[in-house]
């Protein structure tokens, strides 16, 4: 089945949101731990206790895990989560779910996989600057999609996770998706401008990005 179904957002209302949350690799404690089994049950506990150990082995410079490696545990470990639409999950559309809330229910929709590969990533050392959250157009369904996107450099063909193919395969080879715009914690891009940067004192707030920062400080503190 081909998971799709993600709001389609306006550029005329999609605005820059400022710095990202604290890492959540460092607040995952035994607390947040027992709030998450408390609130979600105890494989969700277990879930979320995996997703740290996997942060924690990543990020260990004794480790020297490559940047690809990241890349391909970070894409397998979230695709394993089921999807789920946001007016069944949450009882609305457009809700952007963090990691923790996704790995609690074990569900999630296209956002959800993409921002939970984020802030694996920028958790563990990966520069946010090679990441962007992409929203796409999936060209043969003619519907909304998000993926991240992972540039080895600033001119490079960008690498694509996604929850629909599995495969981390080059742009190029995603002949599938048509990007529209991409962002991360600093900046936004148009597509359709050769990858033209906004400033940020020309955009206002994305509101889904700045209640999502909001719920990740509130859960690991």
């Amino acid at each position: 089945m081909y998971r799709l179904k993600c709001p389609i957002f306006s550029l005329s209302v999609l605005l820059f949101a400022g710095p990202v949350a604290a890492q959540y690799i460092d607040g995952i404690n035994d607390q947040v731990l027992n709030r998450v089994a408390s609130k979600y049950g105890d494989q969700a506990r277990t879930r979320v206790a995996d997703w740290k150990k996997l942060m924690d082995t990543n990020a260990d410079p004794q480790n020297a895990v490559s940047e690809n490696k990241k890349l391909k545990t970070s894409n397998s470990f979230f695709n394993k989560i089921r999807w789920v639409s946001d007016q069944k999950h949450w009882g609305r559309e457009d809700y952007w779910a963090t990691p923790i809330e996704m790995l609690g229910t074990n569900g999630g929709d296209c956002e959800d996989y993409s921002i939970a590969k984020y802030f694996t990533l920028k958790d563990t050392d990966v520069s946010t600057s090679k990441l962007r959250i992409t929203y796409v157009k999936a060209i043969e369904y003619n519907q909304a999609h998000m993926v991240l996107a992972y540039y080895k450099t600033p001119d490079a063909e960008p690498l694509i996770m996604d929850n629909i193919n599995l495969r981390i395969l080059p742009a190029s080879q995603r002949n599938d998706l048509l990007p529209v715009y991409s962002f991360n914690g600093e900046n936004l891009w148009l597509a359709k401008a050769r990858g033209k940067k906004l400033k940020a004192s020309s955009q206002r707030s994305l509101p889904q990005w700045r209640k999502l920062n909001e719920k990740l400080l509130a859960e690991v503190m």
